[in-house]
């Protein structure tokens, strides 16, 4: 069962990684790269002080600190725990793959640490701001799946990995968005003040 879910993996993966072309390479790597989330977190940093004011700001910035950790850690523990190559590492797919990278990467991808960020970052701010901001989860969302689709546009993660990370970003982002609000409730005579 698990060999023929990892082959339908692996066709789906060849599928989508080979819809790219030269034109959107530039595009998606740019996607991809850490830094061009810089200002819609600068935003959303804003967006805190704005709504939140700072004491909640600070509040709000150490757990999305813990919470990106968090994924990241526990990323690195489900790839040197299950070994599952990337598919530029992968012999089976790398002759029929599109590898846009330069370099393919550290050796194993289960699960893709990108789309478990961008998905709790997306999770916890959609969840914090919903009912004040109503387009930002939508705008959150798409960011946040352009981010996770552009990890097998590049090559360097099977679809597989990118559902895992994103399953584990929404947990995480739910998860460190109730801790916000018990901390805001169990420490508002401090943060309100």
């Amino acid at each position: 069962m698990l060999d023929k879910i990892i082959e339908y993996d692996k066709e789906l993966f060849l599928f989508l990684n080979n819809l790219g072309n030269e034109n959107w390479d530039a595009f998606w790597m740019f996607m991809t790269h850490k830094l061009s989330a810089i200002p819609l977190y600068l935003f959303l940093l804003i967006l805190c002080i704005k709504k939140l004011g700072y004491k909640q700001t600070l509040l709000v910035l150490v757990l999305v600190a813990l919470m990106i950790t968090a994924t990241d850690q526990l990323a690195n523990v489900f790839k040197y725990g299950f070994e599952r190559l990337r598919p530029c590492h992968d012999d089976t797919v790398f002759n029929k793959m599109r590898l846009v990278k330069s370099y393919c990467g550290g050796k194993f991808g289960y699960f893709s640490a990108h789309a478990a960020n961008s998905f709790t970052v997306a999770t916890f701010f959609s969840l914090l701001f919903n009912k004040s901001i109503k387009w930002l989860p939508a705008l959150l969302l798409l960011w946040a799946l352009i981010v996770a689709y552009s990890r097998i546009y590049i090559g360097v993660h099977f679809p597989l990995d990118v559902v895992t990370g994103i399953c584990i970003g929404l947990l995480f982002g739910w998860l460190f968005y109730f801790l916000f609000c018990f901390f805001r409730k169990r420490f508002s005579f401090f943060i309100n003040y």
